[in-house]
């Protein structure tokens, strides 16, 4: 009833106001978020006057007293306008451009006034500065400097984004498809349209970044985006298949399953808390089993006042017992440093000595800067994770076969469509089925989020009732409304985390996406298999081409001469032909063409989320997606 009394419009603004403040996108504020915006927003207002604003709007607009605010008690506080309203409007209209956690400003329409953290420009650049320090490629931009604008200039070829991708997900983009020499604003977009598309295919959300936003350096778009690729490379390890020595942080009771569950941020959290009780130091916090920890969170707990860190680095700092390993002590001296800022200093400069005194100054330390905090600790992680693999004979290793590439692409590819949270581990995150039920909304299929489905935080008892309740409605939303064929699956399948099934669902919803996007197009007329094929061939025999394809199993696909043939068809001349390897081919010299392939497919243009191993195995379902891709280019070429 409240509601009546706000225009429409003005409920719209206010919407996208609180989303705006709502970092982590879970609909609710909390009060670390409102400080947040405060200090983003640059209001002139003592941190005393900030506690009390924040104070009262939870005491008045915290109706259900959960030290978070909804929207429709948001709403309520609005309506009284207040002082604080007032102050509250003025600290959004500032935050035009302050980033969400992960996200880009959806706000990117020109003549908008975008402010951006200058404690992110400087961690990314020494981070840039360090790890491309022996590229020949990048010495015309590196090393540059942190405290001016020299990033946001240096990224504009995409030479040094594509390099970056590459330290993430090695080998995600063939260096021969890099231009270096003599660089034209044409070959440039070419470099930034491969960086875009190839960002895309490792999970990164591009979709409001442009290459002209790159060139022109935007410095909120260029952070948001160096943030996602890095944070992809620090978290790569972070995972059971990949390391697992991470079992150590098993907790009594639990099987390795549960911990496979645990995002990279609850792992982290896990390994600064399992150090920290060897240390005998209060955990950072005793978060129970179910809660899901958010990144801020993490670091707004006990680790900023850097005595945490003292602690973290004197445990994990090599203790030269391995063969061959150095001894490094830590000296803890400055632990008892009064002064803050001192206190952080001083644990940095212990840090370094671990050559790990990256992504924070004293200040981010002491601020708690979520993000700059959470790839510090990665990184420390990385390089000194100072675990031993449990030989406890209870635990199945053989779960840990680590993802297929079929699940890395559909996890990459629902990821670079912005889907909220985040999916790491591809059955454990969609078991309530909200991220399949944005990616329905993704190929135009209504979602009744209001009345049909449950969203978190789930309660105690009956969680998985709710989980599985999305569930079902996800898969009579696809057997009725997209007409998917789904005989067999039902929606416990999905909330059991069944692979096979799972993916029947998943690769359905992204084979719908990619033809949407072709009928978008054409003229509008259903798109098939065979009309692709065709589409291709025809192209193909236009540019005097003599490959051909019969369908997307066939065999001859594995030696890429038909795609590469196909993307020379299109932009005439851009394939070099000197490096395609030609006659009878060995598996290697086809993994090669099918680099050269993927890479080439994404320079011109088309959003390519296969792997070049799929056209080397002639997957069909991936292949199928290939040439979609390709032909959604050639068509905007037309």
């Amino acid at each position: 009833e409240m509601a009546g009394k706000i225009s429409k419009e003005e409920l719209e603004e206010l919407r996208e106001a609180f989303g705006k403040v709502d970092l982590n996108g879970n609909g609710f504020i909390c009060d670390y978020e409102l400080h947040d915006l405060f200090k983003e927003a640059n209001l002139p207002m003592p941190g005393y006057k900030v506690r009390e604003i924040i104070q009262k709007l939870m005491e008045e607009g915290d109706k259900d007293k959960d030290n978070k605010i909804s929207f429709d008690e948001f709403i309520f506080q609005e309506l009284k306008s207040s002082d604080i309203a007032k102050s509250f409007r003025k600290a959004i209209n500032r935050k035009e451009g302050i980033l969400a956690i992960g996200g880009t400003s959806e706000l990117s329409s020109a003549g908008t006034q975008h402010s951006f953290s200058e404690e992110e420009r400087f961690a990314f650049v020494n981070w840039i500065n360090t790890a491309l320090e022996q590229d020949p490629d990048c010495k015309h931009v590196l090393p540059m400097n942190p405290n001016t604008d020299d990033l946001f200039k240096a990224v504009g070829d995409g030479i040094v984004l594509c390099k970056m991708i590459n330290l993430s997900v090695p080998d995600t983009i063939d260096e021969r498809t890099i231009n270096k020499k003599k660089v034209t604003a044409f070959t440039i977009q070419e470099n930034l349209n491969l960086a875009l598309n190839s960002a895309s295919a490792i999970g990164c959300h591009v979709v409001n970044i442009g290459a002209l936003d790159l060139r022109e350096g935007k410095p909120h778009l260029v952070l948001g985006l160096l943030w996602q690729i890095i944070k992809i490379g620090l978290f790569a390890d972070i995972e059971l298949s990949r390391n697992e020595a991470l079992a150590a942080l098993l907790r009594d009771g639990e099987t390795l399953e549960d911990l496979m569950k645990l995002s990279p941020e609850e792992l982290l959290l896990r390994w600064a808390n399992f150090h920290l009780e060897n240390a005998g130091w209060s955990k950072i916090n005793n978060f129970s089993h179910d809660i899901k920890v958010s990144l801020n969170v993490f670091v707004y707990c006990a680790l900023i006042d850097s005595r945490a860190y003292f602690h973290l680095l004197n445990q994990i700092a090599p203790k030269g017992q391995k063969e061959g390993e150095d001894r490094i002590d830590i000296d803890m001296s400055g632990f008892s440093e009064k002064d803050d800022l001192k206190r952080a200093e001083c644990m940095l400069l212990q840090a370094d000595r671990l050559g790990c005194r990256q992504f924070v100054t004293s200040t981010d330390v002491v601020s708690g800067n979520p993000k700059l905090n959470l790839a510090f600790v990665a990184n420390l992680f990385n390089k000194y994770p100072a675990l031993t693999k449990p030989e406890n004979q209870d635990i199945n290793w053989g779960l840990l076969e680590g993802e297929t590439r079929e699940e890395r692409t559909f996890r990459n590819w629902m990821n670079s469509l912005g889907v909220n949270p985040h999916v790491h581990h591809l059955y454990v995150d969609l078991q309530d089925a909200l991220v399949i039920l944005q990616l329905y909304e993704k190929i135009k299929v209504p979602v009744d989020w209001s009345n049909k489905v449950n969203k978190p935080p789930y309660p105690k008892l009956g969680a998985n009732m709710k989980k599985l309740e999305n569930c079902n409605y996800a898969v009579e939303l696809g057997k009725t409304k997209a007409n998917f064929s789904l005989v067999g699956i039902g929606g416990q399948d999905l909330n059991d985390g069944n692979p096979t099934l799972t993916l029947a669902l998943v690769w359905q919803l992204m084979r719908r996406y990619t033809l949407n996007v072709l009928e978008g197009l054409g003229d509008g007329q259903k798109v098939n298999d065979d009309i692709i094929v065709s589409w291709v061939n025809k192209t193909l025999s236009q540019a005097g081409k003599s490959t051909k394809i019969s369908s997307f199993k066939d065999k001859e696909i594995s030696s890429s001469l038909a795609v590469l043939d196909l993307i020379d068809a299109i932009q005439p001349g851009c394939v070099n032909y000197d490096l395609v390897k030609r006659g009878s081919l060995s598996d290697e010299d086809k993994l090669d063409n099918a680099k050269y392939a993927v890479s080439m497919a994404r320079k011109i243009g088309a959003r390519v989320y296969a792997l070049p191993d799929d056209l080397v195995e002639v997957k069909p379902k991936m292949v199928m997606t290939v040439f979609a891709c390709l032909m959604g280019r050639g068509m905007k070429r037309a």
